[in-house]
């Protein structure tokens, strides 16, 4: 009779069997290390036959020799180390005073004989002290100038200075109730001295700008125009300032007869 075993299915372990089984086998294998290693002193080896590096002594002479500061600095075997190296003793001062001391003679004659030396060696003049000396009176010297200008003046500044002015500028008195501000006008002159640009100048004083008057400096501006020059190499830049001189102006309406 003939039995047939059935086929049993395979059995598939579980990860915490395996991790079971891994945990035995490493403590297994660390016990065998503990249990059979050899726990011996590491004795280093001698070291034979190896070169090695020793100083030279300094005795030898051709080892000085070669030394490059054997002359330029000090050296503990040559022969001013003798001297150099041994510290001077110096033995401190003492400030005792043991003499007893001695007093000075002094003579009754000699008594103000250096303030008398000194008078004969030094004299001074002999003056006569005045205490109520005489008054010096003097009267100032004082230029008497005439409060305005005679006639209208022309002052010329800058580059063209040095150039002579061809022809006569007649500058008028204008007819005004006051003194009015110089006028300003900066000329631009060419070469053959011809004006080429008038710019009538404002005034840094306020002052001045207010008591500017219109009709002087429209004149001044036509007196530039017609201004020449002597010729020149170059163009010049200068000022010409007209100083005015004013009249009273004419009467315009005549007084009622009483």
């Amino acid at each position: 009779m003939n039995v047939v075993a059935a086929e049993l299915p395979p059995v598939k372990w579980s990860r915490t069997r395996w991790l079971t089984l891994i945990a035995l086998v490493f403590i297994a294998h660390v016990g065998f290390i503990f249990a059979f290693g050899e726990r011996k002193q590491i004795v280093p080896r001698i070291v034979t036959n190896v070169p090695k590096l020793q100083f030279a002594n300094d005795a030898g002479t051709g080892l000085a020799l070669n030394d490059p500061t054997l002359f330029a600095a000090p050296n503990p075997k040559d022969f001013a180390s003798v001297v150099w190296l041994q510290a001077p003793v110096v033995q401190p001062p003492s400030f005792r005073w043991t003499e007893p001391p001695r007093w000075l003679e002094l003579s009754a004659s000699e008594l103000g004989m250096a303030f008398h030396q000194f008078m004969q060696t030094n004299r001074f003049a002999n003056f006569q002290i005045e205490f109520k000396p005489p008054p010096q009176l003097s009267a100032p010297a004082l230029p008497v100038e005439p409060a305005l200008a005679p006639a209208s003046t022309l002052q010329i500044e800058g580059e063209f200075a040095q150039r002579r002015l061809l022809g006569e500028i007649n500058l008028p008195s204008l007819p005004y109730n006051d003194v009015p501000a110089p006028s300003v006008v900066q000329v631009l002159v060419d070469a053959p001295g011809n004006v080429v640009s008038t710019v009538l100048l404002p005034s840094d004083n306020s002052l001045e700008a207010a008591a500017h008057y219109d009709a002087a400096d429209q004149r001044a501006l036509e007196l530039a125009r017609a201004a020449r020059f002597a010729p020149s190499s170059r163009l010049t830049v200068g000022q010409l300032i007209f100083n005015w001189r004013t009249v009273a102006p004419p009467a315009t309406n005549s007084a009622a007869s009483p």
